[in-house]
């Protein structure tokens, strides 16, 4: 087969832009962790061929394929696991993309830059997390501080650019108070690379309450 070299750099940045590149080979070196198909998750929405699901992830169960031993919940952080299908014919920039949690009480708390979350203080156990309880923590930046786990960043959504009929996942994060099954994730920020005009806003709940 033969290889046009002229075209490579194109689709390799791409790629790249695309989160497609590179972090495949990192995340192996470590665990696998494998997102299902946006189609597959029971919270979704869909605008403009582009699929968005949310999951907030809470329990022990939940975390472990995702943070191995650490439950970010159990130190007041939750993840929420968000899944862009671009099925446009178009590429979507999601470099700007902002999500919000929105509780049923009109509380709204934006995302944690993933970098910053190791760094958080004074942070609590949520009281209504199962299982046995941990007990309020100081977090600093000390090596031991369970959320400086390498898969916090790791893990994170860090995609700039999905092309078109691709995908891109990663966890966002979040300091909320409590959690709620009533809850909704709001996205919003997603271009379309070609005409430069923003999507609508995505509202997705996170169960069918």
């Amino acid at each position: 087969m033969r290889i046009n070299w002229l075209r490579w750099p194109l689709l390799l940045f791409v790629s790249i832009a695309a989160g497609t590149v590179g972090w495949g080979f990192w995340a192996d070196a470590k665990t696998a962790f494998q997102a299902k198909p946006a189609a597959e998750y029971a919270h979704k929405q869909t605008s403009e061929k582009v699929t968005i699901a949310a999951e907030q992830f809470i329990t022990d169960e939940q975390t472990k394929d995702a943070f191995g031993k650490l439950n970010p919940w159990r130190y007041g952080v939750l993840p929420v696991l968000v899944v862009i299908q671009n099925d446009s014919p178009n590429a979507v920039r999601v470099d700007r993309m902002k999500a919000v949690y929105a509780l049923p009480d009109r509380t709204r708390v934006e995302a944690i830059p993933a970098g910053e979350v190791k760094y958080l203080r004074g942070v609590k156990q949520p009281t209504n997390v199962p299982g046995p309880v941990v007990g309020g923590i100081h977090v600093g930046k000390s090596p031991k501080n369970p959320l400086a786990a390498w898969e916090v960043e790791g893990r994170a959504f860090s995609a700039k650019m999905i092309p078109p009929g691709q995908s891109a996942s990663g966890f966002v994060y979040f300091q909320a108070p409590v959690n709620s099954e009533a809850a909704s994730l709001e996205i919003s920020g997603l271009v379309n690379a070609v005409t430069s005009n923003e999507l609508f806003y995505f509202e997705i709940p996170l169960s069918g309450k």
